[in-house]
């Protein structure tokens, strides 16, 4: 859809009734990266100000906890409830995004990579990012399973594309080979990879974690470093979850049972091994709504977005009833894939 238009029809009110169809639903909004000016792919202190004065004057946002319970129940849920989620546990989360929150008094929920907080490693992503920014290179160029992915990085967008695209090749590797492949890539550039994140991908400490938890920001789990767990054996399965939710207990001085998958991707069985592993809720990348039958371990959230029109149109629910409509028939044309990119494709698109 056309920034205009719905600028337009955000200002006319027209999402709002799209807004009080859904009432009967729970929202709950994934946000990862916080910056004071918004560049590359993070939330600008100024959108998620806007978009908390936006939530606070039409829903009640509750914690995740309290959101799970609701929809536990089997009764009705409470009218135009939302929760806020945060992945992976950068340090913006903290310096950037808790102070707002404490401004507008919303609580919130932060998914955190154990190993990533306990400063054994990077977001494996991240090293793409790293990569691509710093390769001093005409043409970038990565084959992975024999397929080639060739770019021209002249500029910032451009780098950060490419580092998007290799990602989103690597998430569908065998885990196990995830990383080799990164030590190839930076090879090729001839870059040299830090053991450590540098400062700009740099994770929050236990200390902040502590007083974010303290401070209504409740902490939840993001496993211990963050794989594609349909990618991964059953061991390695349990001690992603296993291991991850005994650290925070351990950290934090108290039961967690909060999950986020990472990437979003599960299947049934990732799921059983979630439950088995203590959970008692778990968040998806399936985008929509969830009404009071939705199961506790798949459900769906709204990835926010810096435009505040864009972000009144997918709160709304009107996301929901346009992607029944057209993304089915856009799909069955060839038109975008059957995974995270096409979804995310439509949205840019309509």
């Amino acid at each position: 859809m056309n920034q205009l238009v719905l600028n337009l029809m955000s200002v006319s009110g027209a999402f709002a009734p799209f807004r009080m169809a859904n009432r009967a639903k729970a929202l709950i909004l994934t946000y990862h990266r916080f910056s004071h000016d918004g560049a590359g792919e993070t939330t600008s202190t100024r959108a998620f100000s806007e978009q908390l004065d936006y939530l606070t004057s039409h829903y009640r946002i509750v914690p995740l906890s309290s959101l799970a319970e609701y929809l536990s129940c089997s009764g009705l849920l409470p009218a135009s409830i939302a929760s806020i989620a945060i992945d992976d546990g950068y340090r913006d989360a903290y310096e950037i995004a808790f102070p707002i929150l404490k401004r507008y008094m919303a609580p919130a929920t932060l998914f955190v990579v154990t190993d990533f907080v306990d400063r054994k490693g990077w977001l494996w992503a991240d090293k793409l990012r790293y990569l691509t920014r710093r390769a001093d290179l005409d043409k970038i160029s990565v084959t992975i399973n024999k397929g080639t992915l060739s770019f021209m990085p002249r500029r910032y967008r451009s780098r950060l594309e490419a580092a998007t695209q290799i990602n989103f090749a690597l998430k569908l590797v065998p885990d196990e080979l995830k990383e080799e492949l990164i030590l190839r890539i930076a090879a090729a550039f001839g870059v040299e990879l830090p053991e450590l994140p540098t400062e700009e991908y740099r994770p929050i400490t236990w200390k902040q974690a502590r007083e974010m938890d303290a401070g209504g920001v409740q902490i939840g789990s993001h496993t211990v470093t963050h794989p594609i767990l349909t990618r991964v054996s059953d061991e390695r399965l349990r001690n992603e979850l296993v291991d991850s939710r005994s650290r925070l207990q351990a950290m934090l001085g108290r039961e967690v049972d909060l999950f986020c998958y990472p990437n979003g991707d599960h299947d049934q069985r990732v799921s059983r091994a979630v439950r088995a592993a203590g959970y008692k809720c778990a968040v998806t990348v399936e985008p929509g709504l969830n009404g009071a039958g939705s199961d506790l371990l798949r459900l769906r959230r709204v990835h926010t977005q810096n435009s505040l029109a864009r972000f009144i149109q997918c709160t709304s629910g009107f996301e929901e009833i346009k992607n029944r409509l057209v993304y089915p028939r856009r799909r069955a044309a060839g038109e975008i894939p059957i995974d995270k990119r096409g979804y995310e494709q439509l949205q840019q698109d309509y």
